[in-house]
C-alpha cells in the first residue's frame, strides 16, 4: 500500500473515532438532560427554559455523526432503483462517482450553512448568542460528512466488511427466526 494511502486510512480512522465519540457523548448528554428536565417538571414544578434548545442541537449532533458512520459501513439509506438493472461490474464502476457527487453536495450544503450561521449570528439577540454556537453543527456536520464521503471516494468501502455484512444479513433472514 502506498504511503499516501496509508495516511488517508489513518485520517479516516481518526475521523471515525471522532464521530463515534461525539455521537456517543451527545446521546449520553441528551439522555441526562432529558431526565433532568422530566424530574424538574414532575417533582419540582419547574423546568429549564434553555434545555430545549440544547437538546434540539444535540439531536443534530447525533444525526450528523450517525450519517457519517453509516455511510462508512455502506448502510445508509439508498434509493437505488437502477441497481436492479445494472450488473455488479457496472455498480462497482458507478459507486465512486456517486460518492464524489454526494461529497460535493454535502460541501455545497456546508458552504450555505456557513451563510445561514452568519445570518443567525448577526441577528441573534445578545442574550441568545450562546445558542448560535450550538448551530455550528450545521456547517461543521455537513463538512465532516463531505470529508468522509470524499475519503470514501478515494479508498472505497472496505470490501471485507461489506462482504461480511452481506453474509450476516443472509444468515439473519426471516426463515432463521421461524
Amino acid at each position: 500500500m502506498p504511503g499516501w494511502l496509508h495516511i488517508i486510512f489513518k485520517i479516516k480512522h481518526a475521523l471515525i473515532t471522532f464521530e463515534k465519540v461525539i455521537a456517543a457523548s451527545s446521546l449520553l448528554l441528551l439522555l441526562v438532560l432529558a431526565i433532568i428536565q422530566i424530574i424538574a417538571r414532575n417533582f419540582f414544578d419547574t423546568g429549564f427554559t434553555h434545555m430545549e434548545i440544547v437538546t434540539r442541537h444535540l439531536i443534530l449532533f447525533i444525526i450528523f455523526m450517525g450519517a457519517a458512520l453509516v455511510s462508512e459501513q455502506n448502510r445508509h439509506i439508498k434509493i437505488d432503483i437502477l441497481t436492479a438493472f445494472l450488473s455488479t461490474e457496472q455498480q462497482e464502476k458507478l459507486i465512486r462517482p456517486l460518492l464524489l457527487l454526494c461529497a460535493l453536495i454535502s460541501a455545497v450544503f456546508s458552504w450555505y450553512s456557513v451563510g445561514f450561521w452568519l445570518d443567525e449570528w448577526q441577528y441573534a439577540p445578545a442574550n441568545e448568542r450562546w445558542a448560535v454556537y450550538l448551530a455550528l453543527i450545521l456547517p461543521v456536520g455537513f463538512f465532516i460528512l463531505a470529508l468522509h464521503l470524499f475519503l470514501l471516494t478515494i479508498t472505497g468501502f472496505e470490501h471485507e466488511r461489506v462482504i461480511e455484512d452481506k453474509q450476516s444479513d443472509d444468515d439473519n433472514s426471516c426463515t432463521d427466526i421461524l
